[in-house]
């Protein structure tokens, strides 16, 4: 009768030498990566030293831009402003969203039927993906008033720009998501016996979304900044509540801080479709790399 084998140990299997120098190689890697970045941030922070602190015009232009009491004095009122500029944020992005998809779907349409619908969602993505946003700002907030014949609310006129100019560009995006699903799923989800809706619902839609993200996510960065454009309708927003400090201080300082409430605004956006990108990247190169 034979002894019984003995019984397997428990945690993970020691690392072969070959896994060892590799991990090895990797940490050695990173290790000089990080020091080639210090040195290289090093280096450049000396250059903008010698070649912008150190000039004599500095002085000037550190007064004109970058005062601190005036940007301190004008924060409060360019906050306020900055707050309707969030409100058009949050509501153009419920309405881009519903029009945006509407439109897509109209453009995925299949069928001779469906022509005519197809013809007016491409006219309308062509129209307003060529005209320039403050254009249609003008042509919104100062034509539809005079053809209505009644004041209308900057905030309503400002979304519905936003709604007409970024509709289009996010039409694209979620066509292109949805036409770069293999056309198989759509066979596949037929022969299962679910309509062109359940299709587009439960199986194109969830898939294209994963490979729209990113360009989706560039477009809001975009929209998040052309919201500033909305003085030009009249509404006290962040740019025109600057606009009135500097009015009073002759001092550029309030354009400045503006411009700092939209980068930080802009900054949380820009990380997460970074790290969904490179995600994503991961996902792809899985194995790939030694």
């Amino acid at each position: 009768m034979t002894a019984p084998a003995p019984a397997a140990a428990d945690g993970p299997p020691p690392l072969s030498a070959l896994e060892l120098d590799r991990r090895a190689y990797r940490r050695r890697r990173s290790q000089r990566s990080v020091l080639l970045a210090v040195a290289s941030t090093v280096v450049f922070a000396a250059i903008v030293w010698l070649t912008v602190i150190r000039t004599p015009g500095w002085a000037a232009v550190q007064e004109s831009f970058f005062d601190p009491r005036i940007a301190i004095e004008s924060l409060p009122k360019v906050w306020d402003g900055f707050l309707l500029n969030l409100q058009v944020l949050g509501l153009s992005v419920i309405t881009v969203s519903v029009v945006a998809l509407t439109v897509a779907v109209l453009r995925t349409l299949r069928g001779p039927v469906f022509f005519p619908l197809r013809v007016l969602a491409a006219g309308y993505t062509d129209l307003f993906r060529g005209f320039p946003f403050i254009i249609v700002l003008y042509l919104v907030g100062f034509g539809i008033p005079t053809v209505v014949g009644e004041r209308i609310e900057p905030v309503i006129l400002a979304v519905l720009a936003v709604t007409l100019t970024y509709s289009a560009y996010v039409a694209e995006v979620i066509r292109a998501g949805i036409e770069a699903v293999h056309p198989s799923q759509r066979l596949a989800a037929r022969a299962l016996g679910l309509g062109h809706v359940q299709t587009l619902r439960h199986v194109v839609l969830p898939q294209a979304l994963r490979k729209m993200t990113p360009p989706l996510m560039n477009d809001f960065i975009s929209m998040q900044k052309d919201v500033g454009l909305i003085s030009i309708l009249g509404a006290v927003d962040a740019i025109a509540a600057a606009r009135s400090e500097v009015s009073l201080t002759y001092n550029f300082t309030p354009y400045v801080v503006a411009g700092i409430l939209f980068v930080l605004l802009a900054i949380p956006t820009i990380r997460v479709a970074d790290w969904y990108t490179a995600k994503l990247q991961r996902r792809e190169q899985a194995g790939s790399v030694l």
